[in-house]
C-alpha cells in the first residue's frame, strides 16, 4: 500500500511575557479552506522542493525550512533568520513570498541566513483516517524573536493571526467560539503545562519523537480516539464524536 501522507511541518512559537505562561503564535485558517477550514492551528504547511533543497544539510532539513517558511508567509513574523531581520523588512519578505518568490533567492538577495538549529523537535503527527488531504507532520518548537512584530495574516489562508496562551485557546474551544482539529488539541494541552520555554524544551528532549497515528477503541460502548499514553500528553483519549478528527 503507498503512503498518501504530505510531508508537512508546523512551527509552534512561543514568546515569553515576565509573568504567567508563554505566548504561542496562533493563526484561524479561512473557512471554506480543503483542510481545517476555521479552525486555530499553529503556522505551517507541505514542505516543498525548495525547502528540499535548503535544508538538504540535515535529515529533517527541509521539515525545519517549511516550518520557517510558513511562519513567515502566514504571519509575517520571522523565525530563525540570521541576522534578524527588522519589521519592514520581514512584511517584504513575506509579500515577495506571498508573490511566489523563492525563499532561498529572497534570503540570498537580503543577506540572510536560516538558523535551523533554534528549532527543536517537539511531536510527528499522520492520521490514518481516510481524508481528502492527510498530512505527515512534524512539529517544532521556536522562541519569537525579541521586539514588538507587526503580525499580518495571509490572506486567502488566515482569517487571523494572534498571541494567546495554550490555556487562552482551549478556553476558546471549551467555550465553543473557536475549533480546532484533534493533534492540535492534544499539543495545546501539553504546551499548557509549561511555565517557560525552556521546560517546553526539556520535556520535549524527554520524549521520544514518534509517530502519532490515533485509532478508535471502544470502552463499555463508547468509542474513544486514542494516542499514546508515553509520549508526554496529559490527556490520550476524547469522545469519538467531539473530535475533529484531521
Amino acid at each position: 500500500m503507498t503512503d498518501d501522507a504530505i510531508p508537512a511541518a508546523t512551527l509552534i512559537v512561543m514568546r515569553e511575557r515576565g509573568v504567567g505562561t508563554p505566548e504561542l503564535l496562533m493563526v484561524t485558517r479561512t473557512r471554506g479552506m480543503a483542510f481545517a477550514g476555521g479552525a486555530m492551528v499553529f503556522p505551517g504547511g507541505r514542505i516543498d522542493a525548495q525547502d528540499q533543497l535548503l535544508g538538504a544539510a540535515l535529515p529533517d532539513g527541509a521539515a525545519r525550512v517549511a516550518a520557517i517558511r510558513e511562519t513567515l508567509e502566514e504571519s509575517g513574523l520571522p523565525v530563525a533568520l540570521d541576522p534578524m531581520p527588522d519589521p519592514c523588512q520581514a512584511l517584504a519578505l513575506q509579500s515577495a513570498l506571498h508573490a511566489g518568490s523563492p525563499l532561498s533567492g529572497l534570503l540570498n538577495r537580503h543577506g540572510l541566513g536560516l538558523a535551523l538549529d533554534q528549532l527543536t523537535p517537539f511531536a510527528r503527527w499522520k492520521p490514518a483516517f481516510k481524508q481528502p488531504r492527510k498530512f505527515d507532520t512534524l512539529f517544532y518548537l521556536a522562541e519569537a524573536p525579541g521586539g514588538d512584530w507587526p503580525l499580518v495574516a495571509q490572506a486567502g489562508e488566515c482569517e487571523a493571526v494572534e498571541w494567546l496562551t495554550a490555556a487562552a485557546v482551549l478556553d476558546r474551544i471549551a467555550a465553543g467560539t473557536a475549533s480546532a482539529i484533534f493533534p492540535t488539541v492534544r499539543n495545546l494541552e501539553r504546551l499548557a503545562l509549561f511555565s517557560s520555554i525552556a521546560e517546553a524544551r526539556a520535556h520535549a528532549a524527554a520524549h521520544p519523537i514518534e509517530t502519532v497515528t490515533p485509532w478508535i477503541e471502544e470502552e463499555d460502548g463508547v468509542k474513544w480516539l486514542r494516542i499514546p499514553d508515553h509520549l508526554g500528553y496529559p490527556v490520550t483519549r476524547e469522545r469519538l464524536n467531539d473530535g475533529i478528527r484531521a
